[in-house]
């Protein structure tokens, strides 16, 4: 499912993705407990968090964050 920056604060499961404001696309795969996070279009991932982590990043002139979990979930909002 895709989902835009307006449905933030949101909580991705694996196979969703959201497109920001600026047209790039977060989304995750699982790797084992930890999460390879992948923002914009890129096939190697960003950053890969492990549970109860999380990693804040700017986008235009907006700063978000997303957090992993222990489920297969990683939540993504706008700071």
């Amino acid at each position: 499912m895709e989902f835009k920056e307006n449905d933030l604060p949101i909580e991705l499961h694996h196979e969703d993705s959201v497109r920001l404001g600026g047209g790039e696309t977060i989304r995750f795969e699982a790797n084992g407990e930890a999460k390879d996070v992948f923002i914009g279009d890129a096939f190697t991932p960003t950053i890969q968090l492990f549970p109860d982590t999380d990693y804040t990043f700017n986008s235009g002139d907006k700063q978000y964050q997303v957090r992993a979990h222990f489920e297969d979930k990683l939540s993504v909002k706008r700071l």
